[in-house]
């Protein structure tokens, strides 16, 4: 059981109030429609965020309005599905130079204004973990700094958000040379978007990999939730002050995960290595291509973590 033994954090309270069973499920954000049937006085406390959630979208959209979306009109290849595995994917890049092919959102308004929403739904998710409200305001904010890119794409899974790409083909440098292309996206002309210029496919083809595992896998609620509060509670961050209460909670999560597994999936034993791959392939997903990818066309500038501070602690 989490305890917060070693640190300067409140007391997580009675015994069934410090499981990470009990932190994890207990967000509403992670309410069925037949668990909302079942407890109904779960709406009374949802109906209570319902003011600080319309708060958090104004914000965003706040940000989302300051610039405008840049034009893919030049764009026309449709990107390559993702191959099985990374190995193939940084052979193909070997064998034929996928390293400098990049991919847009072919419809960017409709991805990212999903993608906006889930974000919404995430930091409401964190906020509502009990255990993750005792931590110092400082470990709170390295916890959701080092977490909310994965736990988007966890959420975009969880909703079965897919998207369409685009693809570009970076010039190459006898290219540049002779139409006097500027050598670095750094060098892009005054005006022109960064979120123009696309992410690497290998990037795009490994979100999309991960959402096709999850999906492949039919993860259900609960599961989604302990690999949340796994994702979440990140001991591995330097500076962390309550460093042995969040180990204690991630490995209560996994703990809390395999428990369930092998409740409800006892035919299949291979499900809890298979949902520890899913962890894997998510953990290598990097946070700048999740904010290039999915808001970069929209905020333009703006840096993410201000998007998030404004969020999530209303600075």
């Amino acid at each position: 059981m989490a305890t917060l033994e070693g640190c300067h954090c409140r007391g997580a309270g009675s015994r069934n109030n410090n499981s990470i069973l009990y932190n994890i499920l207990k967000s509403d954000s992670l309410a069925t429609t037949e668990e909302k049937h079942q407890h109904q006085h779960q709406h009374q406390h949802q109906h209570q965020h319902q003011h600080q959630q319309q708060h958090q979208q104004q914000t965003l959209h706040q940000f989302l309005h300051r610039t405008s979306s840049p034009s893919s009109s030049s764009i026309s290849t449709s990107a390559a599905s993702a191959p099985t595995s990374l190995r193939e994917l940084r052979q193909q890049a070997c064998s034929c130079g996928s390293t400098r092919r990049r991919g847009v959102l072919r419809s960017p308004q409709v991805t990212c204004k999903a993608a906006s929403a889930v974000l919404v739904k995430t930091l409401r998710f964190v906020k509502n973990v009990p255990c993750f409200r005792e931590l110092p305001e400082d470990d709170q904010l390295m916890l959701v700094r080092s977490g909310w890119a994965p736990l988007l794409v966890l959420g975009l899974a969880q909703d079965r958000v897919d998207f369409e790409t685009t693809e570009t083909a970076e010039p190459s440098m006898l290219q540049r040379i002779l139409t006097g292309l500027p050598d670095r996206q750094s060098e892009l002309p005054a005006g022109q978007s960064r979120g123009a210029a696309g992410v690497s496919l290998l990037d795009i083809q490994a979100i999309k990999a991960f959402l096709k595992k999850c999906w492949t896998l039919d993860i259900s609620t609960k599961e989604y939730a302990y690999l949340k509060g796994a994702v979440l509670f990140n001991p591995d961050l330097e500076g962390l002050r309550c460093l042995h209460y969040i180990q204690s909670l991630r490995r209560e999560a996994h703990q809390a995960l395999n428990e369930h597994v092998r409740l409800i999936h006892r035919e299949d034993t291979t499900r809890f290595a298979k949902l520890l791959i899913a962890l894997s392939m998510l953990r290598a997903i990097s946070p700048p291509v999740v904010a290039q990818l999915f808001f970069k066309p929209v905020i333009g500038a703006v840096n993410m973590e201000e998007v998030l501070l404004e969020m999530f602690y209303g600075k």
